[in-house]
């Protein structure tokens, strides 16, 4: 015998789903207030975490910075030596 087919369990499963599912308030001025502070909970969460975006790039930017503040910019002879050659505007045939 299972305790799935017991009369008992399916009492507990009914006495309990009231508490797990989630259902809208039936009163208007309550389910409005509702939504707004659910609406007003996600542009605030968007918010902070923009902000906590921003902060962690600028954390980034400055991390790179300070570990290049003694080394200098541009060395002299550095510079890639190469052959170049200037390439004329190419020319099409003319459409028909």
């Amino acid at each position: 015998m299972s305790i799935f087919r017991n009369a008992r369990f399916h009492n507990a499963r009914t006495r309990f789903a009231g508490f797990t599912a989630p259902r809208r308030p039936r009163h208007r001025i309550l389910r409005v207030v509702l939504g707004v502070v659910g609406v007003g909970l996600l542009l605030t969460l968007l918010f902070v975490s923009v902000f906590v975006g921003i902060a962690m790039l600028g954390a980034g930017m400055l991390w790179r910075l300070w570990k290049q503040r003694n080394q200098p910019l541009f060395v002299r002879g550095a510079a890639i030596d190469g052959d170049f050659r200037v390439v004329g505007k190419a020319h099409l045939p003319l459409a028909r």
